[in-house]
């Protein structure tokens, strides 16, 4: 394995904002745009040698492709561990708290959020720092003023790594850990939220839930939560398979995109409870029983019995919209 220095020129549109650097996917696909942007970040940190990188997105379509380049600019650039999702799975909450458990320098996500996905479709990159949250605007300004004028980025000369076996693999002098993409975010649910009683309401035959992944992100975390943890009957997550192109979807969780939860919450003998998530889960819709409850009532709700959790009795430093 050698480091390949690539020669390259500045590609005038890689301004990120708080949400990263989005683009369609034949943008991202253009020789070096990529690579480009990825060495930028590399760019502007400091201190970054020998430390540990989280990388995962929200599986859309040139998610895997982009993660080994990725592993492989880390590698070269001297990068001492990268932990990535299985399968190159990692919602944007779980990369964040994947970031904080293991004290990692940061962490690449890539994700477009509600965008819809596929060849033709959109692709994100964004850059978490070391307390999970996003990137603040002194360092995307950095990033764009180092695209702004970057000749030249580091790759390793070597073979993809196989992200769908959870294994250690090694890269140069860089150790690459592929991790399940569901357990740490599922422990730190289970520190905040009482699992036993929420399981042994979800089991008494009185409540019935619907939880719709629009064929994205959210899919392995809520089967893993809600169907294996908390029994909820098998089932309860529909659209629950991660796919490239959303099934054809728009993974924005409204009452026109969630139109197959809405189907069912609306329906005869609607559950009573329902929910639909974003493309890398960090946005839902709540409903009810023939009921739809707004993105910003759901929030006060949630805020204002926050203290009723057993995670936050202490209650919130703050919530974001």
């Amino acid at each position: 394995m050698t480091v390949q220095t690539v020669r390259t020129q500045p590609f005038s549109d890689q301004k990120p904002g708080t949400s990263g650097l989005r683009k369609q996917v034949p943008t991202f696909q253009q020789p070096h745009y990529l690579e480009n942007f990825i060495q930028s970040i590399f760019d502007s940190l400091e201190g970054a040698q020998g430390q540990t990188l989280v990388v995962g997105g929200d599986g859309r379509y040139y998610n895997r492709q982009a993660i080994q380049t990725i592993l492989k600019m880390a590698a070269a650039n001297g990068f001492g561990r990268v932990l990535v999702g299985q399968g190159g799975i990692l919602s944007t909450p779980a990369a964040s708290c994947v970031i904080r458990k293991h004290q990692a320098f940061g962490g690449i996500i890539l994700s477009a959020s509600h965008n819809p996905g596929g060849p033709e479709g959109d692709f994100g990159v964004k850059y978490n720092t070391g307390n999970g949250g996003p990137a603040p605007e002194k360092v995307t300004n950095a990033i764009f003023q180092r695209s702004q004028v970057i000749d030249e980025y580091k790759i390793l000369d070597a073979s993809d790594v196989d992200l769908d076996r959870i294994a250690t693999h090694t890269l140069g002098n860089t150790r690459v850990e592929v991790i399940d993409s569901v357990t740490d975010y599922a422990a730190l649910m289970e520190s905040l939220f009482d699992f036993d009683q929420i399981q042994q309401f979800i089991t008494s035959g009185n409540f019935r839930l619907c939880m719709d992944s629009l064929h994205a992100v959210t899919g392995p975390y809520a089967k893993a939560i809600f169907e294996r943890r908390l029994n909820a009957p098998a089932g309860t997550v529909q659209n629950g398979e991660p796919l490239e192109d959303f099934g054809g979807g728009h993974p924005d969780p409204n009452l026109v995109y969630a139109k197959d939860l809405v189907k069912v919450m609306f329906g005869e003998d609607a559950p009573d409870f329902g929910a639909a998530s974003d493309g890398d889960g960090d946005r839902n819709m709540i409903l009810g029983r023939n009921f739809f409850v707004t993105p910003s009532d759901s929030l006060a709700v949630l805020a204002a019995n926050a203290t009723l959790v057993p995670g936050y009795r202490q209650g919130l430093a703050g919530i974001a919209r």
